[in-house]
């Protein structure tokens, strides 16, 4: 990785179709991260999906995404991992452990449809009940991406079912244990079993990074945010109660301050 590319950073946040919102408020994630990178004087090229991405990942060291829908095909994973090898880092936020979803006769739930970016992202996003509480444990509080945040913190948001693709080649940094009000009827008909469940039968895992090469990858489920515009028409489940606008994690310290640490990470600062 060159060290011209050390304080540059390629950010991806946008719905599918293009265009689409997909549930989400990019705008305002894109901007608060836009936000902590200018704190820290990282330059960033900003992008809605994956598109090109060969042509913006030499210039830079650092990849950030938060979508939903939008993946990387197979040739563009190719592109990433070749950049991963060679030294880069890619923090992954929220939806981007999504990805093509397909309907399920008799569900108002989709199921994910795995492919070539869940083994390189190293996990592959089931389904989320509503928007819940979520006591967030942190299991590696020497890490990089984790200093500071103490040994657990509370948050509001999307309690993430995902399951890990390569646990041997992954450190675990964030883990919740969502109770029984949190959990999902659908994941069983839709996958067979609740691959998310971690050994102990109780918790899930929220965040983890793993080393690709010369460089790593990060990923973490918390970050859901929309506006009342965006959740306007789309079929809720009345246990997420009305369509204010919702910041959840986006509003909480924690949060903020493991993004700024995955800055740091990315940067090599």
């Amino acid at each position: 990785m060159r060290e011209t590319t050390s304080k540059r950073a390629h950010l991806i946040t946008g719905g599918f179709p293009p265009g689409s919102s997909a549930g989400h408020d990019h705008d305002y994630a894109r901007l608060s991260l836009l936000r902590l990178f200018a704190e820290s004087e990282v330059a960033a090229f900003v992008a809605n999906d994956f598109a090109d991405i060969e042509r913006w990942l030499p210039l830079c060291r650092f990849l950030v995404t938060y979508v939903a829908g939008p993946y990387p095909d197979a040739g563009e994973c190719r592109a990433i991992r070749r950049w991963l090898e060679e030294g880069g880092r890619w923090l992954a936020l929220h939806g981007t452990s999504g990805g093509r979803a397909v309907r399920v006769e008799g569900l108002r739930q989709r199921r994910t449809v795995k492919s070539e970016h869940h083994a390189l992202l190293g996990s592959f996003f089931l389904t989320h009940p509503p928007i819940c509480t979520i006591r967030v444990e942190v299991k590696a509080p020497d890490h990089p991406l984790t200093r500071g945040l103490g040994g657990s913190f509370e948050v509001e948001d999307e309690p993430y079912f995902i399951e890990l693709e390569d646990p041997g080649s992954t450190r675990i940094l964030l883990t919740a244990d969502y109770g029984e009000s949190a959990s999902s009827s659908a994941v069983g008909a839709l996958y067979g079993k609740d691959t998310s469940l971690q050994p102990n039968g109780r918790t899930r895992v929220l965040g983890y990074s793993r080393e690709v090469g010369k460089g790593a990858v990060a990923y973490c489920a918390l970050g859901h945010c929309h506006n009342p515009a965006i959740r306007e028409g789309r079929a809720m489940d009345p246990r997420e109660g009305t369509l204010s606008s919702f910041r959840g994690s986006w509003e909480k310290g924690a949060f903020i301050a493991f993004l700024r640490n995955a800055v740091s990470w990315g940067v090599g600062a």
